[in-house]
């Protein structure tokens, strides 16, 4: 019997685990549904950016108030969660405080560790006030509406209730209290519970223990289904992002063939190996998930839903229909909606009659674009909306020749003319003879 709790520990951090891991090969599977691109030159660089960027938050500094606030959170999450490898080890060798044979660097693990709760939950709170009580712009948009603020709130309720729980489980511990070395914080909350008698106490403090390790299993596997994910996709985010300078647009490698066979006087087009009679010709730019590349579903899964891309956009500033956020959220639910139809029909995707293209983002959205990459400079985590944008306009254009007038009008005349006006060649100097 004396094993009984040690057991059901045992179980309730393999099904977690196993749930965690579970969700993540459906992650992995649902990423490489974009095609493959190479992201492995220039390691330093890419190693450096990771370092900088998503470990570093350098980006988040921009914004001083909210880049501090969530340094904290961010800091305070990670590191008093190191206490969660000796509750794993209490929790399945019946031991108590493992690590309290490390004495006074214990106590100022603890110690820290209770700071930074506190000052986590300060943070927390106070991103909750800019959410529901000040309402920023960025946070009151309709794409936000229903899920995703919810979500996001969500996340703050957890964040609240696991550091409540922290610290009550290190106050009504009466060991740890009697040790009277790193309860620099809990120490204020033990007198709450005076009135209750030492069986009592114990009760409170293992049931703390006990909701405290279930709700961080409940939050890994959360993590999964919200815009939290990017705690973990973050990293390699960051360090698969694209290098080239911002405003560099990469070049349809078919294209670019068949633009050297015209150009070059000495090539033979017959020379070329025949193609493949049943290979499925490739589409010009992307118009579901599937014709994207797997760093952008990458991107769309990291989005943190934060909205410093939709606030910087000079389009959706000026009233367009434009929002990067919405670009990001609707790749990702798009794929979400293909990996459920995946998982429905044993391994095979089944062409449902949808698409991310018009079914959740429409023309009008990508033509607002000024393509001015101030979304891309703006992410705290090198998330680009504007490749994503770029690829479904070229389809758009090679595809369906579904270009703006304006823009239709423009290549015509490039294409007759030699520029972008109207004039041929003959007129172009014209001008010059006007008083």
């Amino acid at each position: 019997m004396m094993y009984i709790d040690n057991i059901l520990f045992a179980i309730i951090l393999v099904v977690g685990i196993g749930f965690f891991a579970k969700n993540v090969k459906k992650l992995k599977r649902n990423i490489n549904l974009g095609h493959d691109v190479n992201r492995n030159d220039n390691p330093s660089a890419r190693w450096k950016n990771m370092a900088m960027i998503a470990l570093g938050q350098s980006k988040m500094v921009k914004r001083p108030v909210a880049g501090f606030l969530h340094i904290i959170v961010y800091a305070g999450f990670i590191i008093i969660n190191i206490e969660v490898l000796e509750i794993i080890i209490d929790g399945l060798f019946g031991t108590h405080r493992v690590f309290s044979f490390l004495g006074g660097f214990y106590g100022f693990l603890i110690g820290s560790f209770e700071i930074l709760a506190v000052l986590v939950l300060v943070a927390v709170i106070v991103f909750w006030i800019r959410r529901n009580v000040i309402k920023l712009k960025r946070f009151a948009s309709s794409d936000l509406n229903g899920s995703p603020k919810r979500d996001a709130d969500t996340i703050l309720y957890f964040e609240i209730v696991l550091m409540s729980l922290f610290l009550i489980m290190n106050a009504t511990d009466l060991h740890f209290q009697a040790m009277n070395s790193g309860n620099v914080i809990s120490q204020f909350i033990t007198p709450w519970f005076s009135s209750f008698d030492i069986m009592q106490v114990e009760a409170i403090e293992m049931t703390a223990w006990w909701i405290h390790i279930i709700g961080i299993l409940v939050f890994l596997n959360y993590l999964y289904y919200s815009k939290h994910l990017h705690i973990l996709l973050a990293f390699p985010n960051t360090y698969f992002a694209d290098l080239n300078p911002k405003g560099q647009f990469d070049n349809l490698e078919s294209v670019t063939n068949e633009v050297k066979l015209m150009m070059d006087p000495n090539a033979d087009p017959f020379a070329a190996p025949p193609a493949d009679a049943t290979a499925v010709p490739s589409k010009f730019g992307a118009s579901d998930v599937q014709d994207l590349n797997w760093v952008q579903l990458l991107n769309a899964y990291t989005c943190t839903e934060c909205g410093r891309c939709t606030s910087s956009c000079p389009a959706n500033q000026t009233g367009k229909k434009l929002s990067p956020r919405k670009i990001m959220m609707d790749t990702r639910d798009r794929m979400e909606e293909v990996g459920r139809n995946i998982d429905a029909n044993k391994g095979v995707f089944v062409p449902d009659n949808k698409s991310l293209l018009n079914d959740y983002i429409t023309p009008e959205e990508l033509w607002a674009c000024t393509s001015c990459n101030a979304c891309v400079e703006e992410c705290p985590v090198n998330i680009s909306p504007l490749s994503i944008i770029m690829d479904m306009r070229r389809y758009l254009v090679m595809e369906q020749s579904a270009a703006p007038q304006s823009l239709n009008a423009m290549m015509t005349n490039i294409e007759n003319n030699g520029a972008p006006w109207q004039y041929n060649q003959q007129d172009r100097l014209n001008w010059k003879n006007e008083n």
